[in-house]
């Protein structure tokens, strides 16, 4: 119980608002997962795992159910991405990476769409679980379609962090956790750098190490 007190007690202050330990933490871990996955690192998935516990501390401080619900599917969901890494670590030796196919993209998109309306629809039918469900429940499901895109190797996956990030920060600043507002800023720095890794990755022939000439 007194880790938890710790975790949910204050840290330092940032242009007047209070950060806790558990968003500072939690939002550390995030930036190491992300960072880890721009090297496709299969430790990028227990960084996000850890983050995800030690985020649930940090909106059940800001009363945020649906800030709690999100992190602990985010956890599933970085246990499977951290189990089909490790599958392909074995099987071929490395993460491959791939920009994803216009069906694939479209099953993301669509899967975005409708995710949103039915958790935007569920929070807006329970208050307690946001006081702002349509950018929570976008929040949170475009975080899910980030992971599962960067389970599967898609470059898209840098894609949907920054879709994510246009909603993040003024969210985040409103709920008072300026520092995981300050940190998607900071995401936004790891995005771009992460994305013309993975873009550059596509155009290497798998086994060889040879760029591909002419591979836009």
């Amino acid at each position: 119980m007194s880790a938890l007190h710790w975790l949910s007690g204050q840290a330092f202050s940032v242009l007047g608002q209070h950060v806790i330990w558990s968003d500072m933490i939690g939002n550390v871990l995030g930036l190491a997962a992300l960072a880890l996955g721009w090297r496709r690192s299969v430790w990028s998935w227990p960084a996000q795992l850890l983050s995800g516990l030690v985020l649930v501390v940090a909106y059940a401080t800001a009363h945020l159910s649906g800030g709690i619900g999100k992190q602990l599917v985010v956890i599933v969901v970085a246990l499977w991405g951290w189990g089909r890494w490790q599958r392909g670590l074995r099987t071929e030796g490395d993460v491959a990476v791939r920009f994803a196919t216009w069906r694939e993209r479209g099953l993301l998109l669509a899967g975005l769409a409708l995710g949103t309306l039915l958790v935007g629809g569920l929070f807006t039918a329970y208050p307690a679980l946001s006081w702002n469900p349509w950018p929570d429940a976008y929040i949170f499901v475009g975080t899910l379609a980030a992971m599962v895109a960067q389970a599967r190797g898609w470059v898209e996956f840098w894609f949907a962090w920054l879709a994510v990030d246009l909603v993040g920060v003024p969210l985040a600043f409103s709920s008072g956790l300026v520092f995981s507002a300050l940190v998607y800023g900071v995401y936004f720095i790891l995005v771009i750098a992460g994305m013309r890794a993975w873009w550059l990755r596509t155009r290497v022939l798998p086994n060889t190490g040879t760029v591909l000439e002419g591979v836009a």
